[in-house]
């Protein structure tokens, strides 16, 4: 209690600065009409007694609370176990830490979680929202739209207008799969299989495209449904081994995916690439280096995705603008990032 007293208070600044308690209030929080040589007075004066401003009541006069809410579609395991999430979490986590904006994370365990995610951003508690991992028939982004919190979504929206009408940050999924794609047919092979991601996902969905846009006359016999799991990798792996033995390249739709069928494969006695090429898609280092053979595979700048998802959220309407003042002009509401071959040992 003693320590908590002997916190600077905002008279305190105020007297060293020889201003206003008003002119320092409109200083720390940000605000227009104070001349900048009593302004730098009042920024020194807060440096040299160390204040630090009370969030909780600066809340109340400004409306903002300097906090961004961070919903991510999938349970706890799936979050902390996949290593594409921690690094789009720590682009997002990148851009918040340095506008000073606190990310809070709300995971969905299941669909029970809607009306507690939903109560929590209609609360006021945060200024904003990124959403991503999102599945075709969630609830979510209607739950969001009727919170009347500001969102920005990580990857195309898949439900009706969705991508004319929202803002959102996504990769370039079916050419990365064209990408993928001729290049396993550069190299000669003629049995080119793929292992999908959740069908209920745009990610996944564009990405099938992609491969049957190259591969037109491919029988569904050369398509296994994943779910970007390294255990949904090796059944997909096998059911395919089981149904075309001969297939001699594979295009998973994501590196975790493509480790289980490397694992499948070496189980099976295939040699790769010698036997069957494969290609992922993430480029996820931890995944794609370790993997064996190394894993060639598309890139996607994740972590960018995540830095720019925030971005464009601090720069956009409402509290948030005002939070993230000096955070840049504007950009599209709509940002497709491009993807690159990245060739490995494993085609």
């Amino acid at each position: 209690m003693p320590e908590a007293a002997s916190r600077p208070t905002l008279e305190a600044v105020a007297a060293r600065a020889g201003v206003s308690r008003a002119t320092v209030s409109r200083v720390v929080n940000g605000e227009a009409g104070v001349r900048e040589a009593l302004a730098a007075k009042v920024r020194r004066a807060v440096q040299e007694l160390g204040y630090v401003p009370n969030r909780a009541a600066r809340s109340l006069v400004t409306r903002r609370h300097d906090a961004v809410a961070v919903v991510i579609a999938e349970p706890e395991t799936r979050v902390f176990g996949d290593p594409f999430f921690a690094l789009q979490l720590r682009g997002i986590s990148k851009e918040l830490t340095a506008r000073d904006v606190q990310l809070v994370l709300l995971l969905m365990e299941g669909r029970d979680d809607h009306e507690r995610v939903g109560r929590y951003l209609a609360g006021g508690h945060v200024d904003g929202a990124l959403v991503f991992s999102l599945h075709l028939d969630d609830p979510l982004p209607g739950i969001i739209h009727g919170a009347g919190v500001p969102t920005v979504f990580g990857g195309r929206p898949g439900w009706a207008g969705g991508a004319d009408s929202v803002r959102y940050v996504d990769c370039d999924n079916r050419g990365g799969a064209h990408q993928a794609v001729r290049h396993l047919v550069g190299l000669g092979r003629r049995r080119l299989a793929h292992i999908t991601g959740p069908l209920d996902q745009t990610s996944a969905v564009d990405r099938l495209d992609g491969y049957r846009d190259l591969v037109p006359d491919a029988g569904p016999e050369l398509v296994a449904e994943g779910d970007f799991t390294l255990a949904g990798g090796e059944r997909a792996m096998r059911l395919l081994l089981d149904r075309r033995p001969d297939v001699d390249a594979v295009f998973a739709a994501n590196d975790v995916s493509a480790s289980g069928a490397l694992r499948v494969l070496r189980e099976a006695g295939r040699r790769v690439p010698q036997d069957v090429a494969v290609v992922g898609f993430d480029d996820m280092l931890p995944v794609a280096e370790q993997a064996e053979p190394s894993l060639t595979t598309v890139r996607q700048e994740i972590e960018g995705m995540g830095r720019l998802m925030a971005a464009m959220l601090l720069r956009g309407h409402g509290r948030v603008q005002d939070a993230a003042a000096g955070a840049g002009e504007a950009g599209p509401d709509r940002v497709v990032l491009p993807t690159a071959l990245v060739r490995r040992e494993s085609a």
